[in-house]
């Protein structure tokens, strides 16, 4: 995996710094991440064992993504939104359901704004 350093997004673009890449984040005593993440500590946190998962590299197309709904799913593995529709036949229907949802949600609204206000 990659090294600690500047994490970001490969679609939205999100940069932050990251203290840690692995699954085992320093100073947290018996958190196992599923999965190989870019962590940084939590800056609103006082203590230093809290931290924050940014992102990981999508299981198919190797991009790093951000943890964000609008990016990437977790599914045992992460992926990126685009890699998941690519290959949405071979998630379950709860999966694929939660896919047509996030989709429909990033439509931009047909609605006209109200010439009222």
């Amino acid at each position: 995996m990659a090294s600690a350093g500047l994490f970001k997004c490969q679609l939205c673009g999100l940069s932050a710094p990251s203290s840690y890449v692995g699954r085992r984040p320093p100073d947290s005593r018996s958190v196992v991440l599923l999965e190989d993440s870019y962590v940084t500590r939590d800056p609103f946190a006082p203590s230093k064992d809290k931290f924050l998962i940014l992102g990981s590299h999508c299981a198919l197309c190797n991009k790093p993504v951000c943890a964000g709904p609008g990016c990437s799913l977790f599914y045992s593995k992460r992926f990126c939104l685009p890699c998941a529709w690519g290959t949405i036949d071979v998630f379950p229907q709860e999966i694929r359901h939660d896919l047509e949802k996030k989709k429909a949600e990033s439509k931009p609204s047909s609605k006209k704004p109200d010439s009222r206000t």
